[in-house]
């Protein structure tokens, strides 16, 4: 249900028609304005927290009364769906105009919303975002078209191994060196299992795009491709592919290290590592956050480290785009709103004291997007300053980061992801699944999407 939620909007809220240059110091929160010179303005917001997380929606809503007082005039309301992107329904509110005034994209899919005409040009508002100077040029590349701007890059990531050190423990291994090869992967992983009655060694996903999408980082880690180089043909009918299904296959049927259970969606996976029986999974650090702030998992129990025998590491991430029914008042209060909640430092998504004294599990590693700016720096050093975890935990992670070179995702992801999530769940549900046959239908179907797309 949505609940919602009034805010102000002052006169100066747009103050610059383009991006401004990288800042020497982190940028403030915009200055307030006088107050009531605008008219009244109403937007809606994604990414409200749900009502199954209180801390996280009182937070939100403590943010929301800070920044009425920065900006009064402007209703907004928001949108708890969690998470904030979902594949299922994405494309069908998207094409149905029913998208909120500020809402989350997925980097798969940054160039066809532009393209299609579904994200607002921001061009001329970019200044509502103070640290926009602050934020990877790289980064804002991808959600720019012709030199027009379209959105403000939120999340950038690399993939690594996500594992529950606790269990480690348990297990008789060592949760300060964490496994570097896939061998390690599966010989940590039946010690695990074995631990008892529900322990999963090493979870994985089956269905809802979160099996291909698993797929694909995994591919990528061991050096395969998604689709070649002309971008008409798939290419993970390969060596790569064939041993991504196969190490899933023997740890289901030799090893009985994955447990019996299909996992068909984002949700499913992380309620299950959150339960402390799963030892490891792929993910980034925002899996850690989600694992303890929503699947109330224990906050000193999880880890994560480079990912295993890395040759590329996916690189994913989000922006936030605006509808492009909105007007010039709406985009720049959405602009705004993005500004203070996730852009500044020390507000919103950045108060890490908050975050400490919630219980959150602060001193994972942050998404890459401000990389070693101004922005960036502080943001680090607030991180650190607040630590509930001991930070030396993800140094793995964070070392293995900076030397793994990110490949994106291919296009047309998650019609990709769709069609592998069936060769995942095979492995995973059935013991005479063929590897080579389930990877053949898969480019078949794969290749027929990609020409029917071109």
């Amino acid at each position: 249900m949505n609940r919602p939620l009034r805010f102000v909007l002052v006169a100066g809220l747009g103050l610059s028609a383009a991006a401004c240059g990288s800042s020497s110091e982190p940028a403030k929160p915009a200055a307030q304005g006088s107050a009531g010179a605008a008219a009244p303005v109403s937007i809606t917001v994604a990414c409200q927290p749900a009502k199954t997380a209180p801390a996280q929606r009182k937070a939100w809503d403590d943010d929301v009364a800070e920044f009425q007082k920065m900006y009064p005039n402007v209703t907004v309301k928001s949108t708890d769906q969690q998470p904030c992107f979902d594949p299922k329904t994405f494309g069908p509110k998207l094409a149905g105009g029913q998208m909120e005034t500020v809402f989350v994209v997925p980097v798969t899919t940054y160039q066809q919303v532009i393209s299609q005409g579904q994200a607002l040009d921001i061009t001329p508002y970019t200044g509502e975002i103070k640290t926009w100077g602050d934020l990877r040029q790289d980064v804002k590349d991808l959600v720019t078209k012709d030199g027009k701007v379209y959105g403000v890059p939120n999340v950038h990531y690399s993939v690594g191994l996500v594992y529950n050190r606790k269990l480690f423990t348990q297990a008789g291994l060592d949760p300060n060196s964490p496994p570097k090869t896939w061998q390690e992967v599966r010989d940590a992983a039946k010690k695990i299992a074995a631990l008892g009655p529900g322990h999963v060694g090493y979870g994985e996903y089956s269905g809802g795009n979160t099996g291909g999408w698993h797929f694909n980082q995994a591919i990528y880690g061991r050096g395969g491709e998604m689709v070649n180089a002309d971008g008409k043909t798939v290419a993970f009918n390969s060596p790569e592919g064939k041993a991504t299904l196969q190490f899933l296959k023997e740890l289901r049927w030799t090893d009985n290290s994955t447990g019996a259970k299909l996992h068909n969606g984002w949700e499913a996976l992380m309620q299950a590592m959150g339960g402390g029986k799963v030892g490891m999974m792929l993910g980034a650090p925002d899996v850690v956050t989600d694992v303890v702030n929503k699947f109330k998992g224990s906050k000193e129990d999880y880890g994560i480290t480079g990912f295993p025998e890395a040759k590329y590491s996916l690189s994913g991430g989000e922006a936030f785009m605006i509808n492009p029914k909105a007007t010039p008042e709406e985009a720049k209060a959405g602009l705004a709103w993005v500004n203070f909640q996730y852009n500044t430092v020390g507000k919103g998504r950045f108060n890490f004291e908050r975050g400490k004294a919630m219980g959150n599990p602060v001193g994972v590693p942050d998404n890459d997007v401000f990389g070693a700016s101004p922005t960036g720096q502080a943001i680090q050093a607030e991180r650190k300053k607040w630590a509930t975890l001991p930070v030396e935990n993800y140094q793995t992670y964070v070392d293995a980061s900076a030397t793994i070179q990110p490949k994106m995702e291919p296009p047309h992801a998650q019609e990709l992801y769709a069609i592998l999530d069936v060769a995942m769940s095979a492995v995973l549900s059935r013991q005479d699944a063929d590897v080579d046959q389930l990877l053949a239908d898969a480019e078949t179907k794969a290749n027929a999407m990609l020409a029917a797309k071109s």
